[in-house]
């Protein structure tokens, strides 16, 4: 029979799960098995520039936090697996999905986003949005060809004006 000191330290992990699945955006499910420790360095490294980080819980006790937050990812609970919590969502996915596809030993399962149970599909859509500096840099490309197309019109104009006085 486990003793109150164990059931205490297991019900204090699972408390620690629940508040770090409630305070993240991105919760991403991933295995893990055959990176080498340099490669989980690496990895660790990479997510903690972004504000995110990588645990490895028993199963038993994400699947009970879990239960607590009504959410339900048993399917994906089995065998060796490490959770990604990252406050920033894009950021995370992105690292992640770009570590995995350097590491073919890791495979991303499924995750929760905003509280949302998600698929492996959609975590995949989300790793292809371009960051916020690339969408701003978007939108000035394309403001900018509005006000060059403006200016040239104008120009066109005053030229026109100038010829007929």
């Amino acid at each position: 029979m486990a003793s109150e000191k164990n059931l205490n330290l297991k019900k204090d992990l699972v408390k620690k799960i629940t508040n770090q699945v409630e305070k993240s955006e991105a919760v991403i499910i991933f295995t893990y098995q055959g990176l080498t420790v340099s490669n989980m360095v690496n990895l660790r490294r990479k997510l903690r520039e972004v504000n995110a980080e990588v645990k490895i819980y028993k199963n038993t006790l994400v699947k009970i936090a879990l239960e607590d937050l009504k959410l339900d990812l048993n399917e994906f609970l089995a065998g060796p697996n490490a959770i990604l919590f990252g406050e920033n969502l894009l950021e995370a996915i992105k690292v992640l999905d770009s570590f995995a596809k350097e590491n073919k030993t890791v495979e991303i399962k499924a995750g929760i986003i905003k509280g949302d149970i998600v698929s492996l599909e959609t975590i995949k859509e989300y790793a292809t949005i371009p960051s916020m500096e690339g969408l701003l840099t978007m939108l000035a490309g394309g403001m900018i060809e509005h006000v060059k197309n403006l200016s040239i019109s104008l120009n066109l104009y005053a030229e026109g004006l100038e010829e007929n006085n």
